[in-house]
């Protein structure tokens, strides 16, 4: 339906607000194009020029002629798949703007936010040579931000993991020589939180923020095109970039452009449950998604392939996976995944696979068990011969791969996002994309691609201390902010727990640190739709009770209500899947009681399943509670957790 268009021509400024009316959105055209964005009156984004610089052509967005202007409205849903919820609702406002000089802008006002793009309406090809992305604020306010780990020269800075902790500082305090990646959030006034990201990444490089001169300003940041890139980096494995051109894409005539997002959060919770990012990608070009699977998988990675008390030689053979295979089979576990070591190392070669390695019984035994099998690969290896390797291995009955060690988002590694996305589907395998940037949707477009690293994981207390990595103060952080973007492939389930005085790094026995209820909490808490039980199975067997819990826990969810929470402190949500109810609940190191509002169950009697942590967690944080308790008529409840812990629920109808 078309709507009034507030636009003043001979002002050049055009408004468009959320269908609620609280969030406002205006552009101004002038020399630059402006916009600013407001929120129940008070100013979020200030006054901020966006712009495309187009080699060799007029900039999108520099002296620029409106052509036409309009604002209609759309009342939608989108049936998710493999998500935090069944049902995306997609209700906003649009305000479309045409030039003169063959591009459009538009915005789109959600209730929960903004986003904008440009379009190219070029019938030809072009180079886009920078892009202008500028979020300025009304005030210095405090951000949660995470820096690219590397601190040298800013055009180094684009090779990095997307791992880190968060840094908690005002904007005019950030690092003007350290590269930010998205998600950031940044607190407002009387508890707004106001959250960047980016979805609809495609043939174009992800956004990186930057704050050059200690101002209330923060801008995109863009790696430029590789020139040229040779094999190296982790066991040979990575796309090394040597050279870079003078440009950050090649694009194609009618392009569009990645959405831009601000997004709008009265509540810290209300961050738990946002869609923008999902719902703002382009919709699934997989017909048919009936073959794609998530679940649970057993991983030998994180445990160093540590089972115990077996009568065999343990490592990367033949044996030991069809122990993790049985212990799958046996707790209703459906993938088990060789991690890196099944292939020859540093020949980045998957067809060359070790002597101590019968690839083809182990994947028979899996089927046989009811297990699927999942390969890992290097980023360069499986770019190599990227259809021979998803031919052959489809053939002989993998399910999927993790691929890993990208670790840049420039166009040409976007783009093997892309071609590895369609390709796995053509051969009906899954993927998870390890040593990866934050998702930007791309599991809506294509949902084979089941997860996606871009997170400090669990695997850091392999090696990091206590000092260099508080992963629980974490652990309450990334639910806000990574998670805003997407699935996390985090590889909790540690057994072995600790204190905060306790814990210490250990690659082949390691712990994670906080309670074993906060473990089992973030099953509930963190979205991943294959998600990992990272420890050895012995440790498993030991700890049936546990083990019964996670392998019950749902990977895909129908519903999911935030409970409570605030960034960096402590984090609630509820999820459901079918008829049951799970409730996650962690906290940092402080020792807390919260309130919890559990109405959303509706009417009728309840009866929960409780892991809790034990009254001695403080010395023994693997020591906890299970009980069984009714839900409370008022649907009031207060629960306890330990510090650094947790609490994990599943809620049934009596």
């Amino acid at each position: 339906m078309l709507l009034m268009c507030n636009v003043v021509f001979a002002q050049k400024t055009f408004q468009v607000k959320s269908p609620d009316g609280k969030l406002g959105v205006s552009v101004k055209v002038d020399k630059a194009v402006s916009y600013s964005l407001s929120y129940d009156g008070n100013v979020m984004v200030a006054p901020s020029n966006i712009s495309l610089e187009i080699k060799g052509a007029k900039s999108f967005g520099i002296n620029s002629k409106v052509k036409s202007a309009k604002v209609t409205s759309h009342s939608g849903a989108i049936q998710a798949f493999a998500y935090k919820k069944s049902k995306v609702n997609d209700v906003y406002n649009e305000l479309y703007i045409q030039f003169k000089e063959n591009f459009s802008l538009i915005f789109r006002a959600y209730n929960e936010g903004m986003a904008y793009r440009f379009v190219s309406n070029s019938p030809k090809d072009f180079t886009v040579t920078n892009e202008n992305a500028v979020f300025t604020f009304p005030q210095n306010w405090k951000v949660f931000t995470s820096y690219v780990r590397s601190d040298k020269a800013i055009e180094t800075q684009y090779y990095n993991s997307f791992e880190n902790l968060y840094t908690h500082t005002s904007l005019s305090e950030l690092d003007p020589n350290r590269l930010s990646f998205l998600p950031i959030v940044v607190e407002a006034d009387n508890g707004v939180k106001i959250c960047l990201a980016e979805s609809d990444l495609e043939h174009y490089p992800g956004m990186f923020i930057r704050n050059f001169d200690h101002s209330q300003a923060l801008k995109g940041m863009f790696a430029p095109c590789p020139k040229t890139t040779v094999q190296g980096g982790h066991n040979m494995l990575e796309r090394l970039v040597t050279e870079r051109e003078q440009y950050i894409a090649q694009c194609k005539a009618k392009t569009n452009f990645p959405w831009r997002i601000v997004s709008i959060s009265t509540e810290d919770k209300q961050l738990l449950n946002n869609d923008m990012v999902y719902r703002l990608a382009s919709p699934s070009r997989v017909d048919d998604t009936s073959w794609i699977k998530p679940g649970k998988v057993a991983w030998d990675w994180w445990n160093d392939w540590g089972l115990y008390n077996v009568d065999f030689k343990v490592g990367i053979n033949t044996q030991t996976y069809k122990a993790y295979i049985d212990f799958a089979s046996k707790n209703h576990i459906e993938y088990v995944i060789l991690d890196e070591g099944w292939a020859v190392n540093k020949k980045a070669d998957l067809f060359q696979i070790v002597p101590e390695i019968d690839l083809k019984e182990i994947i028979d035994y899996g089927k046989s068990k009811g297990v699927g099998i999942i390969l890992w690969a290097g980023c360069y290896a499986f770019d190599r011969d990227m259809e021979h390797v998803c031919k052959y291995y489809s053939e002989m009955g993998v399910k999927g791969f993790k691929v890993d060690f990208m670790n840049h988002d420039d166009q040409q590694m976007v783009d093997f996002h892309y071609r590895s996305a369609a390709m796995a589907a053509k051969y009906k395998l899954m993927l998870d994309f390890h040593g990866t940037y934050k998702p930007t949707g791309l599991n809506r477009t294509y949902p084979n691609v089941v997860n996606f690293e871009g997170v400090n994981g669990l695997e850091q207390m392999k090696w990091a201390t206590l000092k260099d990595d508080d992963q629980v103060t974490y652990d309450v952080t990334i639910p806000y902010i990574r998670m805003f973007a997407g699935s996390m492939d985090y590889t909790q389930g540690a057994m072995r727990n600790s204190t905060k005085r306790n814990y210490y790094p250990a690659y082949s026995d390691p712990m994670s640190q906080g309670t074993r209820c906060h473990q089992l909490a973030e099953y509930v808490i963190f979205t991943s739709p294959l998600n990992m039980l990272c420890d050895c199975p012995t440790h498993y067997e030991k700890e049936q009770e546990c083990t019964d819990f996670i392998s019950a826990v749902p990977t895909v969810w129908e519903e999911t209500v935030p409970l409570d929470g605030k960034v960096g402190e402590y984090v609630a949500v509820a999820r459901r899947s079918g008829n049951i109810w799970y409730v996650g609940a962690t906290t940092d190191w402080t020792e807390r009681s919260i309130d919890l509002d559990l109405s959303f169950l509706g009417k009728g009697n309840f009866e929960a399943e409780v892991y809790c942590d034990g009254v001695n967690s403080d010395r023994t944080p693997s020591d906890y509670q299970k009980i069984k308790m009714e839900i409370p008529s008022s649907r009031k409840l207060t629960i306890n957790m330990a510090s650094g812990g947790g609490y994990a629920m599943k809620i049934v109808r009596k």
